[in-house]
């Protein structure tokens, strides 16, 4: 199986841990665990319960407690059978791709998005077909260009709601018209929901693809909206068959997930709603910042994004964009996410999500850049 080089996760690996301001990082300001242990309000407790717990595989679809707490997430459709933890998104991603997709499939993906849901697919020997999203439409996928793609070998429409690296959201309106184009073709939606309740707007929550189609299947993560990537902790959530078949599929590559990670990923979704409360905060004060900027460089655009983390941030110079990201880390350790890495050149993929002197640094970072390119 030949399989595309993963751009994102290998800028990623060449950089983050030498940058001076990280704003290509999509995960809301990580957690501390002793800020974590003191959202349970019994730090010393839990800290006795696990150094009590004993180092097995543990249970090897998630404990109840964890599942549980997932499930809690979605609406009456999802229960706690209808939930597999895996080793974070990008686990449950794979599974549910390698436990669909056969050889000869069409799979219609969005893009821009996160390269593993396009490249895995093709890997598998399906036949991948690009729903195109639009900067003129606002980065959402247009009904009538999924119907055109769709042929008779259709087996799966990979979505991601809310949209990486664009910031887009799909409201409600939308993804029932998406599901009713799936449902005409007979068609499974993976909907990668890792940044999910980060919406800017209260109350415009998106509802989970699991939630209104009987074979849609959504993924998720402690990693985005949670802040506790460190954890390694995801899942998958459809129908009893799918998941089913994705534990087929991780008898062969992890089993399971790791004990402690269960136990600490259970106690933030206990307290789930200080945790998301930090994280609006964050997302909600730091994105007006981004905004006050783009407005102060006349080179730059964006859509401003919905929800999530990221924005794709557009600029005006005649410069690739590995070329572009590669240039400003050089000069000042400022480090964002080159465009190439989606499809998207003459951008850059900037996580507003860090903590804000972060955020502040970077932006004058690139500023600093930028004046050198005026030149």
């Amino acid at each position: 199986m030949q399989i595309e080089p993963f751009l994102v996760e290998q800028w990623m690996n060449a950089h983050e841990t030498t940058a001076k301001w990280n704003t290509a990082e999509t995960c809301v300001d990580s957690l501390r665990l002793e800020e974590l242990l003191a959202l349970s309000g019994d730090a010393d407790g839990v800290l006795r319960r696990l150094r009590q717990t004993r180092l097995d595989y543990g249970e090897i679809t998630g404990s109840p407690g964890l599942r549980a707490a997932i499930a809690a997430l979605y609406g009456e459709r999802i229960g706690a059978g209808n939930v597999l933890v895996a080793n974070g998104a990008i686990g449950a991603n794979f599974l549910a791709l390698f436990a669909l997709v056969e050889p000869g499939d069409t799979v219609i993906c969005v893009k821009p998005t996160y390269q593993q849901l396009f490249s895995v697919p093709a890997a598998l020997g399906a036949t991948v077909k690009t729903l195109r999203l639009r900067e003129s439409d606002g980065y959402l996928p247009d009904v009538d260009d999924l119907r055109a793609l769709v042929d008779g070998r259709t087996r799966l429409i990979v979505l991601n709601n809310p949209n990486n690296p664009t910031g887009a959201l799909i409201d409600e309106p939308l993804l029932r018209e998406l599901v009713g184009v799936a449902r005409e073709a007979g068609a499974w939606i993976l909907c990668d929901e890792v940044y999910r309740k980060l919406e800017q707007e209260p109350g415009t929550t998106a509802p989970s693809v699991a939630d209104l189609y009987e074979k849609g299947v959504s993924s998720g993560s402690m990693s985005k909206s949670y802040s506790l990537a460190g954890l390694r902790a995801g899942w998958i959530a459809g129908p009893p068959e799918l998941v089913q078949r994705c534990l087929d599929v991780r008898d062969y590559t992890t089993i399971s997930c790791g004990v402690l990670d269960d136990a600490l990923a259970t106690i933030a979704l206990e307290h789930i709603d200080q945790v998301l409360a930090r994280s609006l905060a964050i997302v909600r004060e730091n994105l007006p910042i981004v905004d006050e900027w783009v407005a102060g460089e006349p080179r730059l655009r964006y859509v401003r994004p919905r929800a999530g983390t990221t924005a794709l941030i557009r600029y005006e110079y005649d410069l690739a964009s590995e070329e572009f990201c590669q240039a400003m880390f050089d000069l000042n350790g400022a480090f964002v996410m080159p465009g190439d890495a989606f499809g998207e050149e003459r951008s850059f993929r900037l996580g507003y999500a860090c903590a804000r002197d972060v955020l502040v640094g970077g932006l004058a970072g690139i500023s600093a850049y930028l004046r050198t390119l005026d030149r």
